[in-house]
């Protein structure tokens, strides 16, 4: 049975750096609609001690979700020498479409990654072009998409890219807006007759009490958009649903790949907030009785923030391409993916990098 390798990699930064002073002019309310009493100064202290977040980045007004993620996508097709044309798919795991600068209006038709096809100019009709939203996770969920398409022996090559532009939908009067940044990510994965690779996979879908903690609402301040939707969350009840589940979720994936914890050389966490992150990666260890070495935990999200679908992918890039010396990848290591998001979703991946990557 061939298994799943990662033989190309990419992603777009956005340009535009937005420190957290940038904030210091804003109105923000609580969920009640009234002001919060604290200074912009306090709000803005309280949330880099528990975020992590010093600067976020943006997309500039004239781009959009399919435009970096086609950045992305030619970063990875370079890196991987692959021609486009003999990609099998392309996912483009995103939650919001193309938004225009100012529209408030999410675009979904045609795909994003019909548009990333088209902006690649792959004629080949049997790349198919398909999107996936689900939520933070969504990337991982192309990736597992995508290998057990290659372990049934459909396709050979897929390339699953994460792209999201959260600046454009965020509420400015909600200090929890303050998290979401844009960015994209991108991978190319191809079968390999190899012990090494994609090595287990697992996913849950908690909906019955759990699907409102990450929503679309009104904006906090009444009047500033009348029937325009932003993306909400219950920050503290997202927390506390992550650090129940997401630990254990990692366990089980590396007990179904016969991976002890003492094997892993990396954890590559989705950055939705560095307190947390911190958190699941003690909770994890503790499942073992252990603790976590220093530098098991790869962490972009201080100077990126929490670009969705792209925080792992991203990260993923920058790590395979030396722009984070201290978090090197060799051949034999194993790499831990996981990721927790609006659903709520929560997924896990055990991979081995390959004598070739």
């Amino acid at each position: 049975m061939p298994r799943t390798v990662v033989v190309g990699t990419g992603s777009h930064i956005p340009s535009v750096a937005v420190p957290n002073e940038h904030f210091l002019q804003h109105e923000f309310h609580g969920p009640d609609n009234k002001p919060i009493a604290k200074s912009n100064a306090e709000i803005l202290k309280q949330f880099e001690a528990i975020t992590g977040i010093r600067e976020r980045r943006y997309v500039p007004d004239d781009l959009v979700t399919s435009d970096i993620a086609f950045d992305a996508a030619q970063n990875a097709l370079q890196s991987s020498g692959i021609d486009g044309e003999k990609l099998d798919y392309i996912i483009v795991a995103h939650n919001f479409g193309d938004v225009r600068a100012g529209s408030l209006r999410s675009d979904f038709v045609p795909a994003i990654a019909a548009r990333v096809k088209n902006k690649l100019e792959i004629e080949n009709p049997h790349t198919v072009a398909v999107d996936v939203v689900f939520g933070c996770p969504g990337w991982l969920q192309g990736v597992i998409w995508a290998d057990s398409m290659i372990r049934a022996g459909d396709i050979q090559r897929a390339m699953v890219i994460g792209a999201d532009t959260l600046s454009r939908i965020s509420d400015p009067h909600d200090r929890d807006s303050l998290i979401y940044a844009d960015g994209a990510g991108a991978t190319i994965l191809e079968a390999r007759e190899t012990k090494d690779g994609i090595l287990a996979h697992n996913v849950r879908s908690d909906t019955l009490e759990h699907s409102m903690m990450l929503r679309m609402g009104y904006s906090y301040k009444d009047e500033a958009f009348l029937e325009a939707l932003f993306l909400k969350m219950e920050g503290r009840k997202l927390y506390k649903y992550a650090l129940q589940t997401v630990a254990g979720s990692i366990k089980e994936c590396l007990e179904n790949a016969r991976i002890d914890i003492k094997q892993v050389k990396k954890i590559l966490l989705h950055q939705a907030n560095g307190k947390m992150d911190e958190a699941i990666l003690e909770a994890l260890y503790d499942l073992y009785e252990a603790e976590p070495p220093r530098d098991v935990m790869p962490m972009t999200i201080s100077t990126l923030g929490n670009s969705s679908v792209a925080t792992i992918p991203t990260m993923l890039d920058l790590i395979c391409k030396g722009k984070m010396r201290e978090h090197a990848l060799a051949a034999g290591d194993i790499v831990v993916f996981a990721s927790v998001g609006a659903g709520m979703h929560i997924n896990a991946a055990v991979y081995r990098v390959p004598v070739s990557s």
